[in-house]
C-alpha cells in the first residue's frame, strides 16, 4: 500500500470556482486564436492554422499562471524556438532519428534561451511527425502560425488572469527597499533564488512568489507561537509623555528620573506627534561651537528633534506581525494606538518577556 500511495494524485482537490475560472479562460483564449486564424484566412494573408500544442499552452497560462514555465517569454519564445529547431531537424536529420533530434534539440534550445515551455516539445514533435505544413511555410512557420497564435493566447491570458484576480505575468524579482524585503524573513532576492536552485524548484516557482509564501508562513507560525496575543495584551501603558513644546532640558530630566528609553510626544488629547529616543538628545544637548551654540540648544524643544510617528500600529494587531520589524528592521519602540490616540508602546523587552513566559515550565531542548 505504501508503494501504491506514491501513485496517488499529487495535486490537491481544486475548488469548483477555480476549475470554472481556468476552463472559461482556456475557452476564451483558444477561441480568440481560432478567430485570428479565420480572419487571416478571410483576408488572404499568410497561412494560419491552429497547432495542437496550443492546448497545452492554454493549460499552463490559465491553470498555473504563476509557474515560470507559463510566463510570456517562455510560452512565445519556447514555442517559436522549438518550431525552428524542428524545421532544422526535418531538413538535416534522416528518419527514424528526426523526431528524437527535434524534441531533444528543442528542449536544449529552450533551456539555452531561458524559455523552457513543455508545449514547445510538443510543437517540435508535431512538426517532425507531420512536416509538410511546416516545410511549405519555411522559416515563417515559427512566426506564422506558431508565434502569432501563441502571442494571441498569451495576451488573452494576461487580460483574463488579471480580470479574475490572478497575477500574470508573475512578479519578477527586483532590488527592493529594506522595508519591502523585510516580510520575507529578512532574505534577499539572491538568497531566495539560491533556495529555489538548491531544491531544484527554479522552473516551478518564481522568486517573488517564494517570498510571499515565506512571509505568509512566518506570519502563520508567529500567530500560533503567540497564541493570538495582540499588542494591547503586552504593551507598556502608563506612559511618560512630552508635549511638542517641552524643552530638551525637561526631556532629559524625564529620561533621567524615570529610567525610560523613549519619550512619546503627544498633544493634549493623546494624539501622537512623534517619538524621542535618548540618542536624539545627544547632539543638541552637547553642541559644538561654544556659548552661542549651547544657548541655542537650551531654546530647542522636543518637536525639533523628535522622530516621525507614521509607523504606529493598532492595539488589536497580532504581536507576531511585528517580529520582523523589531528584529530585522531594528525598530526600538513601536507606538500603539486605539481610535487615533496613543495607548501604549511596544519594545523588544516586551517581546522577550512574552517569549520567555512559561519558559521555566518547558523542558530543556
Amino acid at each position: 500500500m505504501r508503494a501504491w500511495h506514491h501513485l496517488y494524485p499529487a495535486l490537491p482537490p481544486f475548488q469548483g470556482a477555480e476549475q470554472l475560472r481556468a476552463g472559461i479562460g482556456a475557452l476564451i483564449g483558444i477561441s480568440l486564436c481560432a478567430v485570428v486564424v479565420n480572419l487571416g484566412s478571410a483576408l488572404g494573408g499568410p497561412s494560419l492554422f491552429l497547432v495542437a500544442p496550443l492546448g497545452a499552452t492554454a493549460v499552463l497560462v490559465f491553470c498555473v499562471p504563476n509557474s515560470p514555465l507559463a510566463q510570456p517569454w517562455s510560452a512565445v519564445v519556447g514555442n517559436m524556438v522549438s518550431a525552428l529547431v524542428a524545421l532544422v531537424a526535418v531538413t538535416l536529420v534522416p528518419s527514424p532519428w528526426t523526431v528524437g533530434v527535434a524534441v531533444g534539440g528543442a528542449i536544449a534550445a529552450m533551456m539555452l534561451v531561458r524559455a523552457l515551455h513543455p508545449p514547445g516539445g510538443a510543437v517540435a514533435l508535431l512538426t517532425a511527425l507531420d512536416p509538410d505544413p511546416a516545410m511549405e511555410a519555411g522559416t515563417l512557420f515559427a512566426l506564422m502560425p506558431v508565434g502569432v497564435t501563441t502571442v494571441t493566447l498569451v495576451i488573452a491570458a494576461i487580460a483574463y488572469n488579471r480580470a479574475t484576480g490572478r497575477v500574470y505575468p508573475f512578479r519578477q524579482p527586483r532590488d527592493e527597499p529594506a522595508e519591502d524585503a523585510a516580510p520575507r524573513l529578512g532574505l534577499s532576492n539572491d538568497q531566495l533564488g539560491n533556495l529555489l536552485e538548491r531544491f531544484n524548484q527554479s522552473t516551478n516557482m518564481g522568486v517573488a512568489d517564494l517570498g510571499r509564501l515565506l512571509a505568509a508562513a512566518e506570519a502563520e507560525a508567529a500567530q500560533h507561537r503567540f497564541d493570538g496575543t495582540t499588542c494591547a495584551d503586552i504593551m507598556t501603558t502608563g506612559l511618560i509623555t512630552a508635549q511638542p513644546d517641552t524643552t530638551l532640558a525637561e526631556a532629559a530630566r524625564l529620561f533621567r528620573n524615570h529610567a525610560i528609553k523613549s519619550l512619546p510626544v503627544v498633544d493634549g488629547d493623546m494624539t501622537l506627534r512623534g517619538i524621542v529616543l535618548q540618542a536624539d538628545l545627544l547632539t543638541p544637548m552637547a553642541p559644538r561651537g561654544g556659548v552661542g551654540a549651547r544657548t541655542k540648544a537650551r531654546g530647542q524643544t522636543v518637536s525639533d528633534v523628535m522622530r516621525t510617528s507614521d509607523r504606529a500600529v493598532q492595539h488589536d494587531l497580532a504581536v507576531g506581525a511585528l517580529l520582523n520589524r523589531l528584529a530585522v528592521q531594528g525598530s526600538e519602540v513601536i507606538p500603539v494606538e486605539r481610535g487615533g490616540r496613543l495607548v501604549g508602546i511596544l519594545t523588544r523587552s516586551d517581546i522577550i518577556r512574552l517569549l520567555l513566559s512559561g519558559a521555566e515550565e518547558r523542558p530543556a531542548a
